[in-house]
């Protein structure tokens, strides 16, 4: 089974930049669509971003303009870039992946087998 690996996360006041990392053991970026999905207390867990299979990016319309995705000069390894943080209580960020994901079910967490271990976000008024 392909592990995922998140860092990155942490306490940060609002308006504040954060970069999370994702590294796969498993296939490259290339072949391989990753996401991120959120989820705070007592809340469902939401689709944040997706790059799929490395090259198309998508992203949550409340992310939208604010958060960025990209390949790392590793092939395994993805970035989300959160800028202009919003206060809100923390979540975890989970990253998520699967080779068999179609551009239309990429905001969709049933159709990822592959998941991290997720990383704390706080982000302090």
């Amino acid at each position: 089974q392909v592990q995922l690996v998140e860092s990155g996360g942490g306490l940060v006041q609002a308006g504040a930049s954060l970069r999370l990392s994702c590294t796969t053991s498993g296939p490259t970026v290339r072949y391989y669509t990753i996401s991120w999905f959120r989820q705070a207390p007592g809340k469902e867990r939401e689709f944040v971003a997706s790059i799929w299979r490395g090259r198309t990016t998508y992203y949550a319309d409340s992310v939208k303009g604010r958060f960025f995705m990209s390949r790392g000069s590793n092939r395994n390894t993805v970035y989300l870039q959160m800028d202009s943080l919003k206060p809100d209580v923390p979540a975890i960020y989970c990253c998520a992946g699967d080779t068999g994901v179609i551009v239309s079910s990429v905001r969709g967490q049933r159709n990822y087998d592959d998941w991290g271990q997720g990383a704390q976000v706080t982000v302090s008024s």
